[in-house]
């Protein structure tokens, strides 16, 4: 086969330092088109984004020849900097060391949609250590819950 073909669905999940507030409706609004942006330049495709105040979720493409670690560096270092620079008041922004990411079936793209829309919704519910727990658990991920959160 002379090409290469892929469909690498991903769902990342990182947080902000500590769980800090800091993406605020108003910062989210301006900081999750800047994160696509961020994405497209590193040729990707974001599909979704959203969260809240401590955290995010993005549903992506991602290509065979680049690392997810890559892409995430890139991401929260460049969006960082932004966030810095743009909010004067938001001048110790910094996000989480790690993160979460899952394969995502085509076919449950949806439903993976829908999930992360409906983020404010869902946390009148339920916490995100409870929600990152529970998706580590129904994807299989091996962890020891004290090193999950810093």
């Amino acid at each position: 086969m002379p090409g290469t073909y892929s469909q690498l669905l991903l769902h990342v999940v990182f947080s902000t330092k500590r769980r800090a507030p800091w993406v605020t409706a108003e910062v989210a609004e301006r900081l999750y088109p800047y994160i696509g942006g961020i994405v497209r330049a590193e040729k990707g495709v974001l599909y979704d984004i959203g969260g809240i105040e401590d955290h995010v979720h993005m549903y992506l493409r991602w290509r065979p020849d680049g690392s997810i670690s890559d892409l995430m560096r890139t991401v929260k270092a460049r969006s960082s900097k932004w966030v810095q620079e743009t909010y004067p008041n938001l001048a110790e922004f910094a996000w989480q060391e790690g993160y979460s990411v899952f394969s995502v079936s085509k076919s449950q793209e949806e439903a993976v949609k829908k999930y992360i829309a409906g983020q404010a919704e869902h946390h009148k519910r339920e916490d995100f250590k409870s929600e990152l727990l529970r998706i580590l658990r129904a994807h299989g991920v091996e962890f020891e819950e004290k090193y999950v959160f810093d």
